[in-house]
């Protein structure tokens, strides 16, 4: 049986939510982040040695990064939908979507986690000096990307509820992370009103609901 190693707020809750949309047996194991440093604890270091999430184990294997883990539990599930076949008029749409996940858009939100995680740790004299850099940075880089990846799931989910297409698949539970953030971060505002309403949608899934009942927290923000 796999085991799920979820560590609180953090990207193992689309596995967790992949294993409650399928419906089958497995373990779970939960880690709560050390209350000070916010980072895993030692005991889940010991599964997972960089510390990140998500990662499962199946006897002697080991695995982490969540497309990753996904492929493998459907290859394991080869007759459930959560994946288009080959041949079917979704599956570009989705195997883009499933990858812009965390080729696009989480590059996008970690460069932009780590210029504010430098600006606010920075010493005080120096911020003056990183502050017009980190501007120009976002408005040439980020922001346009953010922007134009945003703007192709708007035009996306207005032709099918999803973004696998007409059915919920892995594509939308590894888009839950990035999408769940910028969501919380006001970004969707009222430009996108599609995307807006996809988080909602999630949210009423009943696979989405049995993992926030097992991940046993309040919220769904997520941190790492």
């Amino acid at each position: 049986m796999i085991t799920v190693h979820h560590l609180e707020y953090s990207q193992s809750f689309r596995v967790l939510w992949l294993f409650e949309e399928l419906g089958v047996d497995y373990e779970l194991k939960l880690y709560e982040r050390d209350p000070i440093t916010r980072l895993a604890p030692a005991s889940y270091k010991k599964v997972s040695p960089l510390g990140t999430a998500p990662v499962i184990s199946d006897g002697d294997v080991v695995l982490a990064e969540s497309s990753a883990i996904m492929e493998y539990v459907l290859d394991l599930h080869p007759s459930e939908t959560l994946r288009p076949e080959y041949g079917s008029p979704d599956r570009a749409r989705f195997l883009f979507w499933f990858h812009a996940s965390q080729g696009s858009m989480m590059a996008v939100l970690l460069i932009d986690l780590l210029l504010g995680m430098i600006e606010n740790k920075s010493p005080f004299f120096i911020k003056p000096l990183l502050k017009p850099i980190f501007k120009l940075t976002r408005a040439s880089f980020s922001e346009p990307r953010m922007k134009a990846i945003l703007k192709r799931a708007e035009s996306d989910l207005a032709t099918a509820p999803f973004f696998g297409g007409e059915n919920l698949t892995i594509a939308d539970i590894v888009l839950s992370y990035p999408m769940e953030s910028m969501h919380q971060k006001g970004l969707f505002d009222k430009k996108y009103p599609n995307c807006a309403a996809w988080v909602e949608r999630m949210h009423e899934s009943p696979g989405f609901k049995r993992a926030v009942e097992k991940d046993g927290k309040s919220s769904t923000v997520f941190t790492s």
